[in-house]
């Protein structure tokens, strides 16, 4: 630390391509960018305010020359620019900011048509109460399990009129939301992810000499290791069953159950929420569930057909000869979804299905052409704050990795690490960069080529058997997938958890400081009860039961209820 701080105080600092150097110069200070973008959302509870503190923080770091700070200045200002402009310029950011945009406009058509009121009403028939009403949009994560974005721009604005009704706290929906996108789709045999953990599976692999190992496999034998998705999934079930809330997320229950004020703040519920007056169905429009259920049915085909030729038209070799023979293996669907560019796929999808929505509501006469394409860019525009948040974490991330921040911090993993240690490590590591930086997939990059060989050096120098030894290194690499959701869960810079706020129409900051003891809770519950027990040789068919009762028995005994017995 004493070096680095001499080093930024003494020696000129350029913009330097390579980020090992970076992380080597700047040691514990490539952690301030994300600290000060994480503190300042905190205090500020404004994220874009503070994620482009963060941005500048660190374009600052390397542009001091010579000590002179006016340049510094005006350097860093340059590279927020670029950074936010090389943000908006990859391929796959411009895909997920139009598919973004594009499902807020197919949202507010269908609202418009009356859809999702229809919906409403008829899940109001069935969701009586709170819990019930909880435990259907878990059960709605389940059906959108391909892809973690989708997840969270369709579902919250289905059923957030429902929660409001049963004046259920807009910080708990985002809660649901969040909790059963990423840990659906990161555990999903089919999905948008599937590609790349099984890419990086394989080539980690490589470089301990098993090159001809199967990746596909070795992914599904993860899964009982994923403990924190599981039991994730297993606490916000139970919380809804029990309808008992600690921590935050009572407060705000609390709040909602008694003064009917589903946000906290006003401007919420007024211009966040795409149930208002401009976007409320005419009073002669008939409701019809079909309204909305046609257009978001056209979404989910259009996207598995375009995952599956997208995804075909990208494989080669071996993979495409062995697609061809047999086009509707599961393998084959398998390979294709893996290759497919998910953010073009969806944004496709997405465009689709607004057009199945304008030309059903221009038939019904609900709206002609003008008020139709009117509505859809008032939807656009709902979710332009979500895109300028997206840049802004996008740009970060980029700072952050020119930084060398996640080489430094891992870096701090020590060789010596004792075999029964390593997984908890992994994924408290994977956790604290994933937090940093915001991204799951890049956590997962990050960490992946450095795990494999790893967990397996540890594995061999401690003597363990080959089988053995193949389950060690499998529960490792639970650990980084699981690591880098739970991360993700924590940070106010996640991009999955800014999707989740907007769906549901939650200040950001309540969502992420309501969701935060809930998700270091069941981090905690992951390590205490799945990866120190399993390393030491316990079975996942074993802890994951007792990782389960753990936070039935929490919730039931330390939650406290906050609605009286009537209401519940």
């Amino acid at each position: 630390m004493t070096k680095s701080v001499l080093l930024m105080a003494f020696l000129p600092v350029m913009l330097l391509a390579d980020k090992n150097a970076n992380a080597e110069l700047f040691g514990v200070w490539t952690l301030l960018p994300p600290l000060v973008a994480i503190v300042l959302a905190f205090i500020t509870r404004n994220v874009i305010f503070s994620l482009f503190m963060g941005i500048f923080v660190g374009t600052f770091m390397v542009n001091v020359v010579d000590g002179n700070v006016f340049l510094a200045f005006a350097g860093a200002f340059v590279d927020v620019v670029r950074k936010m402009i090389g943000s908006m310029a990859d391929s796959w950011n411009a895909g997920i900011i139009l598919q973004v945009l594009t499902i807020g406009g197919l949202i507010a058509v269908i609202t418009k048509m009356g859809g999702p009121r229809a919906i409403a009403q008829k899940l109001a028939t069935k969701a009586k109460t709170p819990a019930s009403a909880q435990i259907y949009t878990w059960l709605m994560g389940f059906f959108i399990f391909f892809d973690d974005y989708a997840n969270s721009l369709i579902i919250g604005p289905i059923m957030r009129p429902v929660s409001d009704k049963l004046k259920i706290a807009r910080e708990k929906l985002a809660f649901v939301i969040d909790a059963t996108a990423a840990p659906i789709a990161g555990i999903a045999l089919i999905s948008t992810w599937i590609g790349y953990e099984i890419s990086l599976i394989k080539d980690a692999y490589v470089m301990i000499g098993q090159p001809d190992i199967n990746a596909y496999a070795i992914f599904v034998e993860t899964i009982p290791y994923r403990f924190y998705n599981i039991l994730m999934l297993a606490f916000v079930f139970f919380s809804a069953y029990f309808l008992r809330e600690f921590g935050p997320m009572r407060t705000a229950a609390i709040r909602a159950a008694n003064t009917g004020k589903v946000s906290r703040h006003k401007r919420q519920e007024e211009h966040l929420n795409q149930e208002s007056s401009t976007l409320a169905p005419k009073e002669d429009v008939e409701y019809s569930m079909w309204n909305a259920i046609i257009p978001i049915f056209s979404l989910i085909v259009v996207a598995f057909l375009g995952f599956y030729f997208n995804g075909l038209s990208a494989l080669e070799g071996e993979t495409l000869k062995a697609v061809q023979e047999n086009p509707y293996a599961f393998s084959s669907i398998r390979d294709c979804f893996g290759a497919a560019d998910a953010s073009i796929v969806l944004f496709e999808a997405a465009l689709f299905a607004s057009i199945v929505a304008i030309a059903m509501g221009m038939q019904q006469k609900i709206f002609n052409l003008s008020e139709a394409l009117e509505t859809w860019v008032l939807g656009v525009k709902a979710l332009v704050i979500t895109a300028v948040i997206l840049i802004l974490a996008w740009s970060i991330s980029a700072v952050i990795k020119e930084l060398g921040t996640s080489i430094y911090l891992v870096s701090l993993l020590s060789d010596s690490t004792p075999q029964f240690i390593l997984p908890s490590v992994i994924f408290i590591l994977g956790s604290i960069i994933s937090f940093s930086t915001g991204t799951s997939y890049g956590t997962m990059g990050i960490l992946m080529p450095l795990t494999i060989p790893l967990a397996n050096a540890v594995g061999l120098h401690v003597g363990l058997e080959p089988m053995a030894l193949s389950d060690y290194i499998i529960l490792n690499i639970g650990a980084v997938l699981t690591g880098a959701i739970f991360g993700d869960h924590c940070s106010p810079i996640s991009d999955t958890s800014i999707l989740s706020s907007m769906g549901a129409s939650c200040d950001h900051m309540d969502h992420i400081s309501t969701q935060l003891p809930y998700a270091l809770f069941v981090g905690a519950i992951a390590i205490i009860f799945g990866y120190i027990p399993a390393a030491l040789g316990y079975s996942a068919a074993i802890l994951l039961p007792l990782g389960i009762v753990a936070i039935i028995l929490t919730i039931r005994f330390y939650g406290k209820p906050f609605l009286n017995q009537e209401t519940k």
